[in-house]
């Protein structure tokens, strides 16, 4: 939903700005008392997930204040930290994140996350095999051949055994016959009279071109933790060490609730009327951050039917759209309040995207409340949604991923800034089109660079928040 009161939303973010850009000194700028009857956070240690004496949803519990202009938001490395511990408190393994583990058979696996170690149920390879197309060999040479045309193929059952001093053709992948030293590659030998010669420039070793029985890994073996992605690769692998299914952490269920009245969901804007560009969006990013997305269902700006929404969805997590700050249709924190959620995050320190919320909705469900423009709600997901999911779904922390700027990035006074960037040898190259509606940026970028407040000058290292893909792009726009 787009924040049409002047004190809603964008409207607050540039007001906020142009004061704090006249101020030029962050001492000049009040953030005011922690409002009457909460406790101001400071710091990642005081996660309100984790505030004694507060139950959510018991009774009396105090509900989600509405938002103060004056309230110091979160930090948004707190607010990272606050979201990938939320699901912790009910949960305490990844495992078990939600529920039993599911076993899915390999093609349906690809994504998933793994509830179990991948341990080996073989050898690999399971016998001797020749690496190589050519001869296998017993003893030293020249070897005597079969007559006609023996040879021993892949997927066959074991050969007789080789007799000292003999030679028998072998494909790659088949089983050595028992009694072989060596394979002689075809384009190292030379069959002739029913006698076969190495090439004195090949002299032949004990073992050559012969993968040995375990070379790989031994059955019982590990071969993956529990909490790897099942990757094309990972399918690959637990085929060949003898899995015809995989067991997989259940993936996360979200719902997502599209607010606005002047959202279209097809044609050109007409009548002050915008096309959604959220909708299509968010269940495929969901589903790349490891979610299963039940539904996205477009509402009206009508208190009711959010609540509604809210209450009734059989989600793991609710995730909306718009709405969380404080104009006269912005309705997600009475229904907070309605709901007697536990108010996790309040509006983070970070632009674009600066009314973002996380509430608990009960122990084991969240509610993501992203704000309306399309870059703040990707700031959102990223700030928001991907630590919370990524803890639902067992997967690691990604490891930080520095990169030096191709050029200064202008700062907000106190905020922290996500600037979309491609990479050129190495450097993060800033794009234009950043601004909290455009996607025109965010589109072609590798990443978001996470700018601190007051900016970074050019050759900078900042981290770099990865996108679930990449982007073949021919070069920075000018």
């Amino acid at each position: 939903m787009t924040n049409r009161d002047p004190r809603g939303g964008d409207a607050l973010d540039r007001e906020f700005d142009e004061a704090l850009a006249l101020a030029k000194d962050q001492g000049q700028v009040s953030q005011g008392p922690a409002p009457q009857g909460r406790t101001a956070r400071s710091s990642a240690s005081q996660d309100p997930a984790q505030r004694p004496g507060r139950s959510p949803g018991a009774p009396g519990a105090p509900g989600p204040r509405r938002p103060d202009r004056h309230r110091p938001a979160t930090p948004w490395p707190d607010a990272r930290a606050i979201a990938a511990r939320a699901p912790r408190k009910s949960r305490p393994s990844p495992t078990a994140l939600n529920g039993a583990p599911v076993a899915r058979p390999l093609p349906e696996a690809l994504g998933h996350v793994l509830a179990a170690p991948l341990t080996a149920l073989t050898d690999l390879p399971s016998f001797d095999t020749s690496a190589m197309d050519g001869w296998a060999l017993a003893g030293p040479g020249p070897w005597r051949l079969p007559g006609g045309d023996q040879s021993v193929l892949a997927g066959h059952a074991e050969a007789d055994p080789l007799p000292d001093g003999h030679a028998i053709r072998i494909a790659t992948g088949a089983r050595v016959p028992p009694g072989a030293t060596a394979v002689l590659r075809t384009e190292h030998g030379a069959a002739t009279g029913g006698w076969l010669y190495a090439a004195p420039a090949h002299p032949v070793s004990p073992g050559q071109d012969i993968r040995p029985r375990g070379q790989e890994c031994r059955s019982g073996d590990l071969l993956l933790p529990a909490g790897a992605v099942v990757t094309p690769v990972i399918l690959g692998l637990a085929a060949a060490a003898g899995y015809d299914e995989l067991p997989t952490v259940p993936r996360p269920r979200v719902e997502i609730l599209v607010l606005g009245d002047e959202l279209l969901r097809q044609g050109l804007p007409h009548d002050g009327r915008i096309r959604d560009a959220l909708g299509p969006m968010l269940a495929p990013w969901l589903r790349a951050l490891g979610a299963e997305p039940l539904a996205t269902r477009r509402l009206a700006d009508d208190a009711e039917a959010l609540y509604a929404a809210v209450a009734e969805s059989p989600a793991d997590v609710v995730l909306t759209t718009g709405g969380t700050a404080a104009g006269p249709v912005d309705h997600v924190h009475p229904t907070l309040r309605r709901l007697d959620a536990e108010l996790l995050v309040d509006g983070v320190a970070v632009r674009p995207g600066h009314p973002m919320l996380l509430a608990r909705l009960a122990p084991d469900k969240h509610l993501v409340g992203l704000p309306g423009n399309p870059l703040a709600a990707v700031s959102g997901l990223l700030t928001l949604a991907e630590p919370l999911l990524r803890t639902l779904t067992g997967r690691p922390a990604p490891a930080p991923c520095p990169a030096p700027l191709a050029a200064a990035v202008h700062g907000h006074p106190r905020d922290t800034r996500l600037v979309p960037v491609v990479f050129r040898e190495d450097e993060a190259f800033p794009l234009r089109f950043n601004g909290p509606a455009m996607l025109r940026g965010v589109a072609v970028a590798d990443g978001l660079a996470v700018v601190p407040p007051g900016g970074a000058e050019r050759g900078t290292d900042v981290e770099v928040l990865d996108l679930p893909w990449s982007t073949a792009w021919p070069g920075p726009q000018e």
